[in-house]
């Protein structure tokens, strides 16, 4: 991942973070991108120094850091640009339709993805919660799942 400075026609400096330089070139095209203070979509890259961090910085500037990022302000719907609004439509479509054909395990998701896995359960399509280290050692087992975003405007 690469995080970049970016800044909108507004000035407004922020970041983000893109697989590639061509993923970044690809969103600001189609109109991906917008300013989380002002909603604008003309994002460009802002100048950068490159970094290079050694081990020792790292773990020096992880002690420095707080543990949570205070969450950046909703962009209001409005703001954000015409072709990310048709792809937030979009995803909460798909969503809903995933959601409406699956059964709510709720916080039993990684107990009965497993036993879905292993035959102890019938198969079927299921949702719930799990946590981040439940995810992950479920994915290292071989288990497929698929988080689901939070979209704006849903409650988490």
């Amino acid at each position: 991942m690469i995080r970049y400075s970016l800044i909108c026609s507004n000035a407004h400096d922020f970041e983000g973070w893109f697989r590639s330089s061509e993923d970044f070139d690809s969103q600001a095209q189609r109109g991906l991108l917008a300013c989380p203070h002002c909603g604008d979509g003309a994002i460009t890259k802002a100048l950068m120094a490159p970094r290079v961090v050694t081990g020792e910085q790292k773990a020096a500037m992880a002690a420095l850091e707080p543990a949570e990022t205070p969450a950046a302000p909703p962009v209001p719907l409005a703001a954000i640009p015409p072709q990310a609004q048709e792809a937030l439509a979009k995803l909460k479509e798909i969503k809903a339709a995933l959601l409406a054909n699956s059964e709510n395990v709720g916080k039993g998701f990684a107990e009965e993805a497993r036993k879905v896995h292993f035959g102890e359960a019938p198969a079927r399509p299921i949702h719930g919660e799990a946590s981040a280290d439940e995810a992950k050692a479920l994915i290292e087992d071989g288990i497929d799942i698929l988080p689901l975003p939070a979209l704006p405007g849903e409650q988490n």
